[in-house]
Order: structure tokens, then C-alpha cells, then sequence
């Protein structure tokens, strides 16, 4: 985004007195403490300039928050780059004045705005303080805004804006981020997380109009506004109905004697999941009881993402042995991805990785449409979708079963887009999912929903059970059907950008100017394929099928043993990932033999692709 804050002239009295002796960093300082209302932030602010720390106000106020995979995500605090009052407000006045050149029919249509339990002290913020200054920029402007009365989940927005056809929606979450960062995730009219060029042209907007206009910090708006009106009743209702749509075995689910345990991690979850198990007809799932309650500190786990296996839910696993419960569902603090455990008979616990989760759920989606399709119904009207990031087994259980399987840019904006481009042109999509935890079982939503997927693990759960099988059992009986795709996924932390894109860079000139490696190690490389530029070596005419995406760094290799690698960066934090699966044909089935062949092929990405020393990377467990 653009430079320091944005027009208007600076106070030639300030900067006398208040100087930095730079006159882009003075224009900031000045448009910062003559526009923010939060006493808090501005405090922050006017202490970094009463103590000379320059280079710290540069930090805050020289540069904007920009659009990542997730919207805006940043720690609350002062300065431009960060999440609060103002920043949310200019980010909504930009929005707005998009929307207004995009719906002549906005002001008719309206829009909606939910919020988590997220915020901080020192900086005087929250979500819902967030969402309601949000709610205000658009009711000062005479839009209807349809604003949630409480916290709900993510994915109660998309899901809000396509029920009540608004033009657009905002949900303000940090998702499974730590406890310092807040969000700002932007839908649109289609129910799907916004995509280029949308981003840009709202980024622009948001630039043109930096100042806050009269009536965008009266958060009372909420409260006094006849044009705001509370969709909680309405979509909570309609959403547990649609989910029924995805129920196939009540009767079971009513007579199970399988108990379930459900952390909703200090989120947004325990109600809404309650609700989603008592529209199955199950039982309410047991709580855990520290972590039932919305807690913006998140006091009980040492990072709020249930992603990061059984270290964050220890809480959760020793409550379902006391309650002799066989399954752990976890909905992150939103509640829009879900981490599933499993005891096993020696008593130890599995936790599921998104990929196999996903095996799990494919399967099941497609055997419940099996048995319950009408009889012209066609399996090549079917589909399934996963990011490219994610497991391959929805690609082997769709060549075999004759439905199709597609492909996406990492980020659920992705599936979301090209699910509504399906569905509007009559097809039937089953499932779609992202590997780090992140699933959508059927249509309602166009997003990733931990809520559904909780109660759908649940009926799985179930219906297994009556067959004498566990998910653990099933999910091997998958893999001996389809072939093994045995996957792991990790990350190293940069906080050096440069590092970053000289790492990238190595890449795309390994042994020569412009040209990929061959190998890596022992292991010949068959294709490259580079989304940042959009080269692929399968293609006839080297171009990538899937868009460019230059904003982030990602580079795949497929190897001649049927592995498939991956190294990108985050959308959201410091990070490059690593993605590396083997996608084994059925007849493959030592598992012993495939695991030691990826983690060998694992170890020499790292060594000659990342070489972690050389670069100063910290590994993800350090």
C-alpha cells in the first residue's frame, strides 16, 4: 500500500514542536494523533515520540496492512501496519466506497458483520469494539447492516451473506493466530473470501480515503440505527437446518452409546457446536470445562491452534479417558477448522492430520452420496476439491470412483470462488478441504466450517462403530484401497525477507541462470511448477494452469518416486512451509518402506533446497 498515512496538510506547529527531522515520518506522526480517538493507541504513540524512538514510530506508521490468503491480519496496536480502531476504519471507508462503484443496489442490499472473543488491554481492543466501528462507517453512510449480536463462528458470515443476499461481509478474527493479533476477513456477495483483483482495487480505495469521515468512530450507531438489524436467531436457525442436508444416520446417531468430548479452545465454539450435535440427533458432546469459555488470553494452551496436535490438547485428551470417550473434536477460536483425536486400543491417542482427516471425509462424503443419489443421478457431475498444498488422495479416490477432482491456489478463498463458479453451472460438490485443518462438508457454507465437520467426524464416528471399526481402521482400509499418501508438513521460521527471496531465488537459477534443479539429493525432480511466475515443466506450453500469484513465493517438484513437494511461504506469518507427500499406487502397501522414503526425500529438500545453517532458519519445534 502507499507510503505514510495518506492526504492532508501537516500542522506546521506540531512538527516544530514535535520533530523528527523526517518529514514523511512527521506527516504520519501528525495524521496518527489527529485522527485516532482510541486514547490508548494514541498514548502509544505519543510515547514513542516523546522518547525519541523513531525508528519504532517508522515501523508503525510508514507502512499499511496489505491483503494476505486471510484478509487483513496483524497484532492490535498503534501505527498503520497494525490492527485497531483506525486502521479498521480506514480499511471499511475503502471498502465502502468499492462497493458503492461495484452495487447500485448496496444501500438496499446491505451488509453483514460478525466477531470473535479476541482483544487486548493495552491497546483498548477488541473484536467486538472492531466490528461495531466497522457496523458504524457503514450506518453513517445509510447502509443496512446486519450485525450479530454476539460472537459467532467464521463461518457464520459467508453463510449470513448469502442467506440474507447482501452485497458483502466482514469478520473480524485473528482465527488460531496468537493471542497479540487481531483480523479482518472480507466476503463477498458470492459467500467466498474476496480474490484478486478485488483486494487491489479495495487497497486503492482504502488509500483514497485515509481520514476518517464524520460518524465513522460513533460506535453507538449499533445500538440506535434502525438500519442495523440482529441476523443472529434467523442464521443460527436456517444454518442447523441446512446442516440436516448433510445428515445420513440419525437413527444411529440417536441410539449410540459413543460419547464425544469437544474443546472449543476459548473460542467461539461450545454453543454452536452443542447445536450442531443436538441437529443430528446426538447427545451433546462434553465439554472441557477451562477451555469452554471465550478467553482472549487463551490461558490454558500455549498457542491457540489445535493444529499443533496433542501438546495443545492435553486438557481435552485426559477428560475423554476420565469420561471414557473414544473422540476429541477441537474447533480452533473461531471455529472454522477442527482438529480430531482418536483412542486407540492400546489406549494411545491419534491425532489426525488435515490430510488424513480429509481421506476420511472424502470417503465418507462419497459413500453417503452413493447410497442415497437417485438413480439418473451422473458421478461425472460430481466433485471434490483440496488446495494444491494438500493431500493428493481425493485425486486417487476420484479416478477410481469417476467423479472429478480439482485443484486450487492455497487459501480457502480459492475453493470457495471456483465451488460457486461449479455450483452456478449445475454441478454437485461433495467436499473440499485444505490441509491444515480446514474442511467443507457440502454447499451451505463456502468456506471452511469447523462446525459441520465436527458433527460429521461425529456421524462418521458412528456409523464405523456399527461396523466394529474405528476412524484409525477405516482411514488404513482408505489407503489400502486408493494407495498410501503418506504426507508431512512443517515449517521453518525467517524473519528476514531478503533470506526468504534469495532462497526462492537460488531456486529458479540452481545450475545455471533461469533454470530449476534436476535433482535433490539422490532424488530425480520430473516437473517444476513455480506459481510466482507461472512456469510449469508438465504443461506442453510450460504455463501454469493455475493463476500466478506473484504476491507469495511457491514452488513445487514432483519426483520420479511419486512424491510431491512444496516450499512456500505464509500469507500470514514469518514462515516457509513445507509440503511433501508419497502418493503410492494400492499395490505399494508397506507403509514402513514409503515413511523412510519420504522422510529421506524430506531431509535432502531441507538440506540442499533450504540449508537451514547457511540461512539462519529456526525449525518449527526449536
Amino acid at each position: 500500500m502507499g507510503e505514510c498515512g495518506g492526504p492532508g496538510d501537516v500542522n506546521s506547529n506540531v512538527l516544530v514542536a514535535r520533530s523528527t527531522g523526517d518529514a514523511q515520518l512527521d506527516k504520519a506522526v501528525w495524521q496518527w494523533l489527529s485522527w485516532d480517538k482510541n486514547q490508548k493507541t494514541k498514548e502509544q504513540i505519543e510515547n514513542l515520540l516523546q522518547n525519541g524512538k523513531h525508528k519504532e514510530l517508522r515501523d508503525r506508521l510508514c507502512c499499511r496492512l496489505t491483503f494476505g490468503t486471510a484478509g487483513l491480519r496483524s497484532a492490535m496496536g498503534a501505527g498503520f501496519c497494525y490492527i485497531n480502531d483506525l486502521t479498521v476504519i480506514q480499511s471499511t471507508q475503502g471498502i465502502y466506497k468499492y462497493l458503492e462503484r461495484c452495487f447500485s443496489d448496496f444501500k438496499q442490499r446491505g451488509f453483514v458483520v460478525g466477531y470473535d472473543t479476541r482483544g487486548q488491554v493495552t491497546s483498548n481492543c477488541s473484536s467486538k469494539k472492531l466490528a461495531k466501528l466497522t457496523a458504524a462507517v457503514l450506518l453513517a453512510k445509510d447502509v443496512p447492516v446486519y450485525f450479530f449480536s454476539t460472537y459467532v463462528p467464521t463461518p457464520f458470515v459467508p453463510y449470513a451473506v448469502q442467506q440474507l443476499k447482501a452485497v458483502a461481509g466482514v469478520m473480524i478474527t485473528a482465527s488460531h493466530n496468537r493471542k497479540e493479533d487481531n483480523g479482518y476477513k472480507v466476503y463477498w456477495e458470492n459467500g467466498a473470501q474476496i480474490t484478486s483483483p478485488h483486494d487491489k482495487e479495495i487497497i486503492k480505495c482504502i488509500e483514497e480515503c485515509v481520514e476518517p469521515w464524520n460518524g465513522s468512530w460513533n460506535e453507538n450507531l449499533v445500538e440506535t440505527s434502525p438500519l442495523r438489524q440482529d441476523p443472529l436467531q434467523k442464521i443460527c436457525d436456517c444454518y442447523m437446518e441446512d446442516l440436516k442436508k448433510i445428515c445420513y444416520h440419525r437413527e444411529l446417531n440417536e441410539q449410540t452409546n459413543l460419547k464425544f468430548v469437544h474443546t472449543s479452545f476459548h473460542g467461539v465454539g461450545h454453543d454452536y457446536v452443542q447445536l450442531a450435535f443436538k441437529a443430528f440427533g446426538f447427545q451433546p458432546p462434553i465439554p472441557v470445562p477451562e477451555q469452554k469459555d471465550p478467553d482472549p488470553d487463551f490461558s490454558t494452551v500455549k498457542c491457540p491452534n489445535p493444529e499443533e496436535g496433542e501438546s495443545v490438547l492435553e486438557l481435552s485428551l485426559r477428560l475423554a479417558e476420565k469420561e471414557n470417550a473414544k473422540v476429541v473434536v477441537a474447533t480452533d477460536p473461531d471455529a472454522d477448522r477442527l482438529a480430531v483425536a482418536e483412542q486407540q486400543e492400546n489406549g494411545c491417542w491419534k491425532v489426525f492430520t488435515g490430510n488424513e482427516l480429509a481421506a476420511l471425509f472424502g470417503w465418507w462424503m462419497f459413500f453417503c452420496w452413493k447410497e442415497n443419489c437417485s438413480e439418473d443421478a451422473d458421478v461425472k457431475n460430481v466433485y471434490m476439491l483440496a488446495t494444491t498444498v494438500s493431500s493428493k488422495i481425493l485425486r486417487a479416490i476420484a479416478l477410481k470412483e469417476g467423479f472429478h477432482f480439482e485443484e486450487t491456489l492455497p487459501g480457502f478463498k480459492w475453493i470457495g470462488s471456483r465451488v460457486k463458479d461449479l455450483l452456478d453451472n449445475g454441478k454437485e460438490i461433495l467436499f473440499a478441504f485444505e490441509e491444515s485443518i480446514g474442511f467443507m462438508c457440502g454447499t451451505s457454507v463456502l468456506d471452511k466450517d469447523g462446525v459441520s465437520a465436527a458433527v460429521v467426524i461425529a456421524e462418521m464416528a458412528t456409523y464405523l462403530e456399527g461396523k466394529n471399526l474405528t476412524l484409525a481402521q477405516k482411514l488404513i482400509e482408505i489407503y489400502e484401497t486408493y494407495g498410501y499418501h503418506i504426507s508431512k508438513t512443517s515449517y521453518f521460521l525467517c524473519y528476514d525477507p531478503p533470506t526468504i527471496k534469495r532462497i526462492f531465488e537460488k531456486l529458479r537459477n540452481f545450475d545455471a541462470p533461469q533454470s530449476y534443479p534436476k535433482c535433490c539429493g539422490i532424488y530425480n525432480i520430473l516437473h517444476v511448477r513455480d506459481i510466482t511466475t507461472g512456469y510449469d515443466s508438465s504443461q506442453p506450453n510450460k504455463k501454469s494452469v493455475l493463476p500466478v500469484s506473484k504476491s507469495s513465493q511457491m514452488i513445487t517438484f514432483t519426483f520420479q518416486n511419486g512424491c510431491v513437494a512444496t516450499l512456500r511461504t505464509s500469507g500470514t506469518e514469518p514462515k516457509i512451509k513445507y509440503y511433501a507427500e508419497m502418493c503410492a499406487l494400492p499395490e505399494q502397501s508397506d507403509r514402513t518402506v514409503l515413511e523412510e522414503e519420504l522422510q529421506k526425500l524430506i531431509e535432502a529438500l531441507i538440506e540442499n533446497f533450504l540449508e537451514p545453517d547457511k540461512n539462519g532458519l529456526t525449525w518449527r519445534s526449536a
